[in-house]
């Protein structure tokens, strides 16, 4: 008889679930998908209902709940850090105690009231620790038996970065980091200073730094100040930060920023203002320091556990950049990212712990490369569903028979410049879109990257576009030999298809240097010559590995861009109506949705229906 395992994140950000059977991840959501609410904090009771739903359970039959960390820990650190840093903090602490005296402290019981609506059984709670709970989202679906571990983020209880090592079914906690010193926190500081969103726009800054001219002296001295002034970087890779010049530990904002604007010369950057040179340079110091520490931690990981692999988790191990330059170190033979790697993947990770250290099983090494199967673990709609949506909106379309004949179709209108939306299958979980919830462009075409970023994701027009390539052509491309199904390594692109740069390259404005065509896939093609690569294998992704398989017949190229179905500041779509209200409110040419095929300039009655157009939002 089987054993079901229920895994909930929640109340800080990105709030999920998951849900094994015995050993087997049978499905994981985040709650923001179907509430439509960006990074959802609330406890995630429609992804708690989908998943029980898939796994085709009852809540009585489950055998634990198991939540992602420890509240009462949390709590206890609240009040220390409250207590050393007094008098400050005072607004702070009036703020956020009473929240938790009322509500959070009594974790179990809140989350027993929340359960209630699945059942009335009785259900253990289960409260692995934060670190702990990323430590096993990382290693039980990993492909090795035995592997080095390393998680950083912003912070869990008192943790903010541990190394461990796993071996079969057991995971040792050998060191860690403890709050205020956060890797995570630090990069979190930046995000907000140059003028971003923390907890959401950390992937901005990231894609923002390669701006940064790494020959300026104005980039040299803010590394230094960072180095010299904001923290001291020790030889295994922990840090002390300078916490005068920091605000998150009792605060209500990030950073001191009279204090940063004396050190820096420059005040944070207003949100959507021009970005000057001076931020990218900023951004850059930031990266290049980020990079140096989990370098050092690394090399820590493989003293300590003298492991052949490594495995991470944590919202730092998002930094496809580091991953990248880690990888290329050599320092293990393989490297395995969760790909859900931030606080939604402690979903995962709680449930595994449950599972394999509370029910005490023994561990088998699956004989599929991926336990997370391609992380398309979401919610799935069959013809029936995408007709009703097709129906109500009274939309024309075409409905392929076979699929390689839509694939061929497909295939010719991303050769020609068309932009198309492609819904498929079971939704992703993590932040990537990986193939089932993607907009699809033509990575050789120059014009690109501007037009999927300011006509289709209505964003800022920096932000690079990550290729898909075929598994079995990542060498022809990019300097990597290895898969990276998760589009969690940034790699350069192979020199051969570089073109040469202008002189005055570095000291040219930012959209000028964007726009130059610096290879052959110019699209996908950073401005530092890399790239964050996603392969997909045959096998994981059968329908998107044969319609790039389709366009590489077409053009001679494995490899196209794929980006989030869904515009700026929402939510990767998850239904059919999601799909199709975002294909009308803005400039996608293409629409697939399983065999049906839709195509914008056929829409052209239902665009000019007033009754639509506040709907659809066109003008």
């Amino acid at each position: 008889m089987s054993t079901y395992i229920l895994g909930i994140s929640a109340y800080y950000h990105d709030s999920a679930a998951a849900i094994l059977r015995d050993d087997e991840i049978i499905a994981a959501a985040h709650e923001e998908r179907f509430t439509r609410k960006k990074h959802d904090a609330g406890f995630p009771e429609n992804a708690v209902r989908y998943v029980l739903r898939e796994a085709g359970v009852e809540y009585g039959e489950l055998t634990a709940v198991c939540f992602y960390d420890k509240p009462f820990i949390k709590f206890e650190r609240l009040l220390e850090t409250y207590h050393a840093f007094a008098p400050k903090g005072l607004t702070s602490f009036l703020s956020a105690v009473p929240v938790w005296i009322k509500e959070k402290l009594f974790m179990k019981k809140m989350l027993r009231d929340k359960l209630k609506q699945f059942g009335s059984k009785r259900i253990p709670i289960l409260f692995p620790e934060h670190h702990l709970s990323h430590a096993a989202s990382a290693f039980y679906p990993s492909p090795f038996e035995e592997a080095a571990i390393l998680t950083i983020d912003g912070v869990g209880e008192w943790a903010t970065t541990t190394i461990g090592h796993g071996k079969g079914k057991n995971i040792k906690i050998i060191s860690e980091m403890h709050f205020p010193h956060s890797i995570g926190l630090l990069y979190s500081a930046f995000t907000y200073y140059t003028g971003f969103r923390v907890n959401s726009g950390e992937y901005k800054l990231m894609g923002l730094a390669p701006y940064g001219n790494p020959d300026s002296s104005q980039t040299r001295e803010y590394k230094e100040k960072i180095l010299n002034e904001l923290l001291d970087i020790r030889e295994d890779g922990s840090i002390l930060l300078n916490m005068k010049y920091f605000r998150y530990a009792t605060g209500l904002r990030m950073t001191d920023d009279r204090k940063w604007t004396k050190l820096f010369g420059i005040s944070p950057r207003p949100a959507e203002s021009e970005i000057t040179q001076e931020y990218m340079n900023m951004a850059l110091a930031i990266q290049q320091v980020t990079e140096e520490i989990v370098l050092k931690l690394a090399e820590t990981a493989k003293k300590l556990t003298r492991s052949e692999y490594l495995v991470m988790a944590g919202g730092v191990a998002l930094n496809s950049v580091a991953n990248g330059k880690l990888l290329k170190k050599g320092l293990f033979r393989d490297i395995w990212i969760q790909p859900a790697a931030g606080d939604a993947g402690g979903a995962v990770g709680a449930a595994y712990l449950g599972w394999y250290l509370w029910l005490d099983n023994t561990r088998q090494v699956n004989s599929h490369p991926d336990a997370m199967k391609g992380s398309l673990l979401g919610p799935q709609f069959n013809e029936y569903d995408i007709r009703d949506v097709i129906k109500k909106y009274n939309a024309n379309y075409d409905q392929f028979d076979h699929f390689n004949e839509l694939a061929r179709v497909v295939a010719r209108d991303i050769s020609g410049g068309k932009v198309v939306g492609w819904f498929q299958g079971r939704m992703e979980y993590g932040p990537r879109a990986l193939g089932n919830r993607s907009i699809l462009g033509d990575a050789r075409n120059p014009e690109m990257q501007k037009k999927m970023n300011l006509k289709i994701k209505y964003r800022e027009g920096f932000r690079p576009f990550a290729p898909t390539v075929l598994e079995e052509d990542i060498q022809e491309y990019f300097d990597m030999e290895k898969p990276s199904p998760y589009m969690l390594m940034v790699i350069p692109v192979k020199k051969d298809r570089q073109n040469e740069l202008p002189e005055g390259y570095s000291d040219m404005k930012l959209y000028d240097r964007l726009y130059h065509v610096r290879s052959d896939i110019p699209a996908v093609t950073h401005i530092d010559f890399s790239a964050r690569i996603q392969s997909v294998h045959k096998d994981t992704n059968p329908r998107f590995w044969e319609l790039i398989n389709e366009f590489k017949n077409e053009t001679g190229y494995g490899i196209i861009i794929n980006t989030s179905f869904n515009v700026r500041g929402e939510p990767i779509v998850c239904t059919p109506e999601e799909a199709f209200k975002c294909f009308m409110r803005t400039e996608m040419d293409i629409l697939v949705m399983g065999n049906f095929y839709l195509r914008k300039e056929e829409q052209t009655a239902l665009k000019n229906d007033v009754n639509w157009k506040e709907e659809f939002k066109l003008d």
